[in-house]
């Protein structure tokens, strides 16, 4: 029997939030002391969080264990440094990806610093927020080594259409910038330009974001920014936008439990 395919279209404004003095996070899934038990995950993701760091301050070294996360940056930049000995500062148009495996420890922060002038005052360098999408995955199998990759895909992203940004999935294999060790889950980004409909893949769950501004999805209407659709059985839509966007898009072939 065919059924028909399933839109469940979530607002930015029914997410999930955490807002504390540093730190303004909207929580697509239960995250922290925030659960609900029917809002886990969809297919393979767990963890969707849209953070907005202020200068200054930023995630302290802390630990994860048996997890696949992938960390995109929308504004700003972000400095990492983990456990085994990576460090970088990530940008926008930088995809990175970190295999906490049997543990690691990592801090992110936001990269911006003061110094002091001539007059013994503290000027500011860089004084931006950082905003950024954190997305979480099982691997395949537990108790792998730590391990951390990134790569700049800004060019590729100049073309409008999705672009494979972190895959453990064959059918990207060379195409995928970041690896990440689940191969029924892909992730894409498209920095969509107005007028020019983008085609999403075709997988039984799909999780599409509007990470920046606002498109239109067939079948689902119009998006405003932080909006998601969990979409299920139903591949192949096109989603347009009038003024310009940016979307993260989440193929999965199978679902937590099932494959």
């Amino acid at each position: 029997m065919i059924t028909a395919p399933d839109l469940d279209v979530r607002r930015a404004n029914d997410r999930l939030h955490t807002k504390i003095d540093w730190l303004d996070s909207r929580h697509s899934f239960s995250f922290g002391h925030h659960y609900d038990p029917e809002n886990t995950h969809f297919g393979m993701l767990m963890v969707n969080n849209d953070d907005i760091v202020r200068p200054g301050a930023g995630f302290d070294t802390h630990p994860h264990r048996d997890m696949e996360i992938v960390t995109w940056v929308l504004r700003g930049s972000l400095v990492h440094q983990d456990s085994t000995g990576h460090s970088g500062v990530i940008y926008p148009g930088l995809a990175q990806r970190m295999s906490a495996g049997t543990g690691i420890l990592h801090s992110e922060k936001n990269d911006s610093w003061r110094h002091s002038g001539a007059t013994g005052a503290y000027a500011t360098e860089h004084d931006e927020p950082v905003r950024f999408v954190q997305m979480w995955v099982l691997p395949d199998e537990p108790g792998v080594d730590p391990g951390y990759e990134q790569l700049e895909i800004d060019d590729e992203l100049l073309s409008g259409g999705l672009v494979p940004v972190a895959s453990g999935m064959n059918a990207y294999a060379d195409h995928s910038a970041v690896r990440i060790r689940n191969k029924y889950a892909a992730m894409h980004v498209a920095r969509m330009q107005p007028a020019r409909p983008v085609a999403l893949p075709d997988a039984p769950f799909l999780h599409v974001f509007v990470a920046r501004g606002e498109a239109v999805l067939e079948g689902a209407g119009h998006l405003a920014e932080g909006d998601a659709v969990r979409i299920t059985g139903g591949g192949g839509r096109q989603i347009t936008t009038a003024s310009g966007a940016e979307i993260i898009v989440w193929e999965m072939h199978a679902t937590l439990g099932r494959s």
